[in-house]
């Protein structure tokens, strides 16, 4: 069903104000290994519930996400040279995203967190601030009650 042919949820706190992800982690993780932390991601959400809500090329989607992730982590910005502005509610909106999708989202995400330490070099003393940013970032991505 086309957003515009439903009634669109809109959280009502508003877009997330929390800040970003501190931008060290990317001088500690890299870019290698976001693509390898979102690719695994992926992999958690071809295995969920949610599965559905993402196009069939999963390798493409996780590609675009980490690209996405680089910048927000303190990279270079390689999702707005790709693919331009992220503009990620209006990119979400075909999509019903209710709070049971966005908690399914999240378990996959932390499952793969729980590793990052060991498996991406993630720094262990920004898990808690990531984790926070995905947790309030991801209601402004619900758009179905």
């Amino acid at each position: 069903m086309n957003p515009s042919e439903r009634n669109v949820y809109v959280p009502l706190a508003g877009p997330p104000q929390v800040d970003r992800p501190n931008s060290e982690i990317f001088q500690v993780v890299g870019e290698e290994n976001i693509f390898r932390m979102i690719e695994d991601f992926y992999y958690a959400l071809e295995q969920s519930s949610i599965r559905h809500l993402f196009p069939a090329d999963m390798q493409d989607s996780s590609r675009k996400s980490a690209a996405f992730f680089v910048g927000l982590l303190g990279g270079p910005p390689r999702y707005h040279e790709r693919y331009g502005n992220p503009a990620l509610r209006a990119r979400h909106l075909p999509f019903r995203i209710d709070d049971e999708a966005r908690k399914t989202w999240l378990e996959c995400f932390d499952r793969v967190l729980d590793e990052a330490t060991q498996k991406y070099g993630f720094p262990s003393e920004h898990l808690p601030g990531f984790r926070h940013w995905l947790h309030e970032f991801s209601r402004w991505m619900m758009n179905t009650k």
